[in-house]
């Protein structure tokens, strides 16, 4: 676990070196004010890190509430460069009143500062800390003024629009008994995250705007060949799962999610100045909140239980090609909420949709670490990590492909809803 720990640290240290060498490139035909002439780090990248401190190494926010907590963050901050830049895109809710000559490294801070403290207030101090000392590198002075003033003004309205939006619910999973029907699984036998599908989403007009036409019936050839194959590949004395599809399945549970790292390594890699790599952001993170509601509410729609619960039970299923096995277990342990859809597809597939669409072109390569896994994956593709992700939750045990696949379909779905209404250049 020490080790774990020290490749860790070591991880955020290189990004973090990246980024402070990062320098800012300033977008075609875009008017060069001297906010964006100042080359620095860019800050994006950095208070990305930092949110990821504060959201996961602090809070520990497991990957159905995580989607919001970036999602606020990454909102505030593009509102708030983009003011700065003459709202060269639209702004998501809020267009402060900016000349240009702001600082854009003390609006992106304050910006990030002020919904983390909110979203977490137990970390103000912390918080608070860390944002005095990035601030002090800034001269004083009227931009770094008018920085936090424009930040101040974006994170206001981003905290005034999701006061109330849902997340503070106290709505739970229905327990079934018929077949079919969700509940809690071994060894944990959790219940988690029904709240998620209640939440107001961020782009998309409703959470249920995606409905699926539902899992496949239990007494359907697709319903059999979707368990038979999670329990020959997924199970944990697997005897025909290879060794790379141990180790994806373990490297895409991480709850340390792999898309933080590929987010920021790309944007490095693709030289984003500030104002692109703050589009870029809130485009995958905002996408990505709203795939996990949609997909969330898609659960709570269908409430089909996991793998785990179909395989033990299948002698009642009513399905001839199904055979009950009641030792089975998966490789991984099953998360506390219903197979369909994959949440873990889902926002996968948004993150992946949107990076496609921001760069225009689906073949990249990047890579990212887990320490679950003590490996590093590759990928040439955006479509290439997608399509992983859908095989590793059957690798693992977890999902049935129908809620793999579906859930996929409903992320691609959230970001052609998101690039037909939001974020679109102004002129």
């Amino acid at each position: 676990m020490a080790s774990h720990k020290w490749t860790r640290t070591l991880a955020l240290r290189a990004a973090l070196a990246v980024a402070t060498a990062l320098a800012s490139y300033i977008l075609p035909g875009m008017p060069i004010t001297p906010a964006f002439a100042d080359r620095r780090p860019n800050s994006v990248i950095v208070w990305d890190i930092n949110a990821q401190t504060a959201i996961w190494d602090v809070a520990h926010q497991q990957p159905q509430y995580q989607g919001r907590s970036f999602a606020i963050v990454h909102g505030a901050i593009y509102d708030a460069v983009n003011a700065i830049a003459g709202q060269p895109y639209q702004p998501y809710l809020i267009a402060p009143r900016a000349n240009g000559r702001e600082s854009v490294d003390a609006a992106v801070a304050t910006a990030a500062y002020q919904t983390l403290a909110w979203l977490f207030p137990a970390q103000q101090p912390a918080l608070q800390s860390q944002y005095t000392s990035f601030l002090a590198a800034i001269p004083d002075g009227a931009a770094k003024d008018g920085g936090i003033r424009v930040g101040g003004l974006a994170a206001a309205a981003m905290i005034a629009a999701r006061t109330g939006d849902g997340s503070g619910g106290s709505e739970t999973w229905t327990v079934g008994t018929e077949p079919g029907q969700w509940r809690p699984t071994p060894p944990t036998y959790a219940s988690d995250g029904a709240v998620v599908g209640h939440v107001k989403p961020f782009l998309i007009p409703s959470a249920s705007m995606f409905r699926t036409a539902g899992p496949p019936a239990l007494t359907s050839a697709e319903y059999a060949r979707d368990i038979n194959e999670v329990e020959a590949v997924g199970g944990v004395n697997s005897t025909v799962r290879t060794a790379d599809q141990t180790q994806a399945a373990i490297w895409w549970q991480d709850r340390r999610l792999s898309e933080w790292e590929i987010k920021r390594q790309v944007a490095v890699n693709r030289h984003l100045d500030t104002l692109r790599a703050a589009r870029m952001f809130a485009m995958a993170d905002l996408a990505a909140a709203d795939a996990g509601i949609a997909c969330f509410n898609e659960k709570e729609a269908w409430m089909r239980w996991r793998p785990v619960t179909a395989i033990q039970l299948a002698d009642t299923d009513g399905n001839p090609l199904t055979v009950a096995d009641p030792t089975w277990m998966p490789l991984l342990v099953t998360p506390p909420h219903p197979d369909y859809t994959s949440g873990h597809t889902c926002f996968t597939a948004a993150t992946m949709s949107t990076l496609r669409y921001f760069y225009r072109t689906d073949s990249m390569a990047f890579s990212a670490y887990s320490a679950d896994a003590d490996a590093t994956r590759y990928f040439t593709s955006f479509s290439q990590a997608l399509a992983e992700v859908i095989e590793a939750r059957i690798w693992g045990g977890i999902h049935t492909r129908s809620a793999d696949v579906q859930g996929a379909k409903i992320g691609t779905e959230v970001v052609a809803y998101m690039t037909a209404h939001y974020f679109k250049p102004s002129w």
